[in-house]
């Protein structure tokens, strides 16, 4: 099937960070996700093949918790019983799930990532990735060596080859990143599932913006779910709520939510007419003139943010900040 339906199914998020008990919260939140896709797959019909949610619609994220509040708070376990959950949702609509969840790692037991799992329709996971730019979380790129030596490349830059496209994953702001979605695109993605949570506008917002450069530049589908409301925090909740989209491989808004829950921000993805654009010569086609052979030597010459960091264990949110400041000093010393 090269022609389906795809879903960035629009959904409130409910914060854990001052829950009594955050995990009878992330049950109640699978439920009404479950519910939610149940009834967007009977209103959509059955060619609704992929459903991708928005960032961490189970928990919200950390404020003021330290690595190991969070971890124990909010993060999953790969195995978990969320997971298994959320696999179940998948199996009985019959559809791919794209979930974005913090999760625990047996080999990092002092940290956590925050991942972005795809659930086939059988309920088996066809791909994890865990996020490589976030300000504050903990990225694989943190303890490079031993997440290299542990998952090796393609296990930090996957792209699952599936019956309905090669899906791969950017969450949030990494769709101002140019270089991951490009990577993807050159190891085979065409539909890049983007979960976020981001404050929405009338206008073109920064993301909104990336979003077509990112389709138009790698000739890819993008399906971006925002939040349809952010509780249970002090931040005003209708500050991230709204404007969910699908962008065609051209940069054309292919359907958009408004406000509030919604499946709205559904469409048809025609992945074979993708294939033919990426197989046509001529100026359009931009992801065949990259000059992979250039910019890797340019990027090798700049000191930019450094891998490691977290070798040593968990640090306080403060050294993120330093860590930032350092690139700069150095990128700014360099010019």
């Amino acid at each position: 099937m090269t022609a389906f339906t795809a879903l960035a199914l629009q959904v409130e998020t409910r914060a854990v960070n001052a829950a009594a008990d955050p995990r009878a919260e992330m049950r109640a939140a699978i439920a009404r996700i479950g519910a939610q896709v149940g009834g967007s797959k009977a209103w959509l019909g059955r060619d609704l093949r992929l459903v991708v949610l928005p960032e961490y619609a189970l928990t919200g994220f950390p404020m003021r918790e330290s690595f190991a509040e969070w971890r124990e708070k909010a993060a999953l376990d790969v195995d978990g019983p969320e997971y298994r959950a959320l696999a179940e949702i998948a199996a009985a609509q019959e559809v791919f799930l794209c979930v974005n969840a913090y999760e625990r790692d047996e080999h990092f037991p002092e940290l956590y990532f925050q991942a972005s799992v795809i659930f086939s329709p059988g309920g088996e996971v066809v791909l994890r990735y865990r996020r490589l730019h976030s300000m504050f979380t903990p990225s694989p790129y943190d303890v490079w060596e031993r997440y290299l030596e542990i998952y090796g490349i393609d296990g930090v830059l996957p792209v699952a080859r599936t019956e309905i496209g090669n899906l791969a994953v950017l969450a949030s702001e990494e769709i101002l990143m140019p270089e991951l979605a490009r990577a993807l695109a050159l190891r085979g993605a065409e539909i890049l599932c983007h979960p976020t949570s981001e404050a929405s506008s009338p206008v073109l917002t920064p993301k909104a913006i990336a979003r077509r450069a990112r389709a138009v530049e790698n000739l890819a589908y993008v399906v971006s779910a925002n939040t349809g409301g952010l509780t249970g925090i002090a931040i005003p909740g209708d500050s991230t709520n709204g404007g969910s989209e699908l962008i065609d491989f051209q940069g054309r808004v292919l359907a958009q939510a408004g406000a509030g829950e919604s499946l709205v921000a559904g469409a048809e993805l025609d992945v074979a007419a993708l294939r033919r654009w990426r197989s046509r010569p001529g100026m359009a086609n931009l992801l065949s003139r990259v000059k992979t052979g250039l910019w890797a030597e340019e990027y090798g010459r700049h000191d930019g943010e450094r891998p490691d960091g977290l070798s040593g264990g968990a640090r306080d949110r403060a050294w993120f900040a330093a860590r930032q400041m350092e690139a700069i000093e150095r990128l700014h010393a360099r010019d």
